[in-house]
């Protein structure tokens, strides 16, 4: 079975380990040039030192900019207390741009990072998505 990793392009790095860390209690595993592993998650996260301008990939002119912008593929955090994770977010600087809505899953919230990128914040209660399997 393939490991997953996931990665996270910001425009500097010492400002993103500390709001990745403050907002999700993740903590710093090792350190790389121009980047930093998190630990703490059910897959370990990398930040990667990417500065706003550079191009995204060798086959596309798109540069990358850090104000908010929509990508189809986003993490999705699960914490046991939506409320309190919601806070301590928004405490390290994450924007709030749907607040807490319910589903018969669970809760989530949605937000993005001062960077840019868009996460969500999920509680599950009863069987979590098991409560929409077909």
């Amino acid at each position: 079975m393939p490991e997953l990793l996931l990665n996270i392009d910001v425009p500097d790095l010492e400002p993103a380990v500390s709001f990745y860390c403050n907002a999700l209690g993740l903590r710093v595993g090792r350190r790389f040039d121009g980047a930093a592993e998190l630990l703490g998650s059910t897959a370990p996260i990398y930040l990667l030192a990417k500065p706003a301008g550079t191009p995204v990939c060798s086959s596309t002119e798109e540069k990358r900019r850090y104000e908010r912008h929509w990508t189809p593929v986003h993490p999705d955090f699960v914490v046991p207390d939506l409320e309190q994770a919601l806070g301590r977010a928004q405490a390290a600087g994450a924007v709030v741009e749907i607040g807490i809505r319910e589903a018969s899953w669970g809760r989530i919230a949605n937000l993005c990072d001062p960077f840019g990128n868009g996460f969500c914040l999920l509680q599950f209660t009863g069987r979590g998505y098991d409560e929409i399997r077909l």
